[in-house]
């Protein structure tokens, strides 16, 4: 899809606002009860890669199963645009959700399905 590039990104209501330098070459597309009920299409990147412009006050988290993900909801509109967790290594990640990126087509893209629910 053209590898690395910087996006701007958020929540419905634009009380939460990301840029993140992000690839949209390796996607999942979950089906664990959190995703497969969201919809998310989902990319993941290192804290560096990340900048939270506005909102970090205007958020809410939700824990589940193993707590080993925050996931990040505005508090306004109920958008997860993005969550904070750990890889199975114990590494800092951030899942982002491809469909609050600014101009990007999701019909056009082609994530790798991951089957969450039996995982």
């Amino acid at each position: 899809m053209g590898g690395v590039q910087t996006y701007e990104g958020g929540c419905q209501c634009g009380a939460v606002r990301y840029r993140a330098t992000a690839s949209l070459d390796e996607l999942i597309e979950c089906n664990c009860s959190r995703c497969g009920k969201l919809g998310t299409i989902l990319t993941f990147i290192t804290p560096d890669n990340f900048e939270l412009l506005k909102g970090g006050d205007a958020q809410t988290t939700y824990n589940f199963n193993s707590k080993a993900i925050d996931h990040l909801f505005c508090a306004t509109c109920g958008v997860e645009s993005f969550a904070r967790g750990r890889t199975p290594d114990g590494k800092s990640m951030i899942a982002l959700n491809v469909r609050c990126f600014d101009g990007v087509e999701v019909n056009d893209l082609t994530p790798t399905l991951v089957d969450g629910k039996n995982f």
